[in-house]
């Protein structure tokens, strides 16, 4: 007898199969027992009526405990009540491995409970569902880096310095010296440009910020290519048609996760349109102050309010251009006109998700950098790699970094990024 998962149940309607599963939930009546099903891949109903199997099977199945581990045997029939759309008619129950007092019930719990036993709520519809769309984001920005010509490098994770400022660092004993978990590979990556053209990078990064916002987690991974004989420009489209392949892909390939979500396709569509409306630092500055935003002046940063209306006024994702080079990293090239600014943009998401990506166009001027990384109070000797690469054939070159788990968020429309990791580190957490 073929052995099938339940995401596969369409290919075998009629067949009698076998599966592997676990006992989401059950329900009975005096003559059927309705069990929730889930193997990894999907859930379903499998169902078990008296009066077709041994009586011993029928009263194992109404006593089945909740995620008990299951051999199920029996035969696959269309469902059209259910999303899903189809079942298991049970012949045959196997327990493989019991479960008594499953702390996870049906109930509701309170999200200390749930983050405390997070090894276990990963198998809930809800968790299952938003992993499935962080995967096929995964498994869609392979897909768009190879087609469009990008190699994958990999920065490392133990550095010497610091990209994006000494403040929000997470320092350790690199035997005789110190080092730091990796903030962005951003700048190994502009090394990889040199002698790659285009690559990507896809890995963890570490941020010792000690906030709590529904937006922050201290370890978390991003996808940041670069590009070599490359302005701004070229990278802002190549942005907007990666996050747009990013949204369709989720479209063609998570229809049961994003109703599982409740998450509304219609809305999802809108953000394949290209290309992204864009605003400019300045404008935004004068949109929030025309609409009550009394405190902000420009030179500041923007807060999540600030984010927030800046997207509800438009339908998709949008950049907000050229900040001022006094809250931005030393690395980014000054605008041609301007002292005060820099040449760079924030794509922020709508429905209230912040800024999904940050990105640049590099400086590439060796003096001009220098004097940045002394003015940011950095040692030149440490980068002294870094500024080679101005020295040996610079060329302009952009790159960006997109944070995985705040798309996630976003695409999942759920509250907090600690939702869109499997295991999420939070300031005050590191358990399980």
């Amino acid at each position: 007898m073929e052995r099938i998962q339940i995401i596969d149940a369409k290919n075998h309607v009629g067949q009698t199969v076998q599966i592997g599963a676990w006992v989401a939930n059950k329900r009975s009546s005096g003559k059927i027992a309705f069990l929730q099903l889930r193997d990894g891949t999907a859930y379903f109903q499998g169902v078990v009526v008296k009066s077709e199997v041994a009586e011993e099977t029928f009263q194992l199945a109404k006593n089945l405990n909740q995620e008990t581990a299951v051999l199920i045997t029996g035969e696959i029939r269309e469902d059209t009540r259910s999303k899903f759309g189809y079942e298991i008619g049970i012949a045959g129950i196997e327990v493989v491995g019991e479960s008594h007092e499953y702390p996870i019930t049906p109930k509701e719990h309170g999200t200390d409970f749930l983050m405390d036993h997070r090894h276990l709520w990963l198998r809930s519809s809800k968790q299952h569902a938003i992993m499935q769309i962080r995967n096929e984001l995964i498994r869609a920005t392979y897909e768009f880096f190879n087609q469009n010509g990008f190699v994958k490098i990999d920065p490392p994770i133990l550095t010497g310095s610091a990209p994006e400022g000494t403040t929000d660092l997470f320092e350790t004993n690199y035997f005789d010296q110190k080092a730091y978990l990796s903030q962005s590979g951003q700048l190994y990556m502009e090394a990889a440009a040199m002698a790659f053209g285009k690559v990507f990078s896809f890995g963890p990064t570490f941020r010792a910020e000690k906030s709590k916002t529904r937006r922050h987690l201290i370890e978390f991974w991003m996808i940041e290519p670069e590009m070599a004989f490359a302005h701004q420009e070229e990278s802002l489209e190549v942005q907007e048609q990666y996050v747009a392949f990013l949204v369709q892909s989720v479209l063609d390939n998570c229809d049961y996760a994003l109703h599982v979500l409740e998450r509304d396709r219609n809305v999802l569509e809108k953000y394949t349109q290209l290309p992204f409306p864009r605003i400019s630092y300045d404008d935004a500055i004068e949109l929030l102050k025309k609409n009550g935003f009394e405190g902000i002046e420009w030179g500041d940063d923007f807060g999540s309010p600030h984010e927030t209306f800046i997207a509800n006024s438009f339908d998709r994702p949008v950049f907000i251009l050229n900040y001022p080079k006094a809250i931005k990293p030393f690395y980014m090239k000054p605008h041609p006109t301007r002292e005060d600014v820099v040449i760079c943009a924030d794509m922020i998401a709508p429905e209230g998700y912040g800024e999904i990506i940050g990105g640049s166009e590099r400086a590439t001027d060796y003096e001009y950098l220098l004097e940045q990384i002394k003015t940011h109070g950095l040692d030149p000797e440490e980068y002294a790699w870094y500024l080679d690469l101005r020295k040996y054939g610079s060329v302009p070159h952009a790159g960006f970094g997109l944070g995985l788990e705040r798309t996630v968020t976003w695409l999942a429309g759920i509250e907090h990024v600690r939702e869109a990791i499997p295991f999420p580190r939070l300031l005050n957490r590191i358990y399980p």
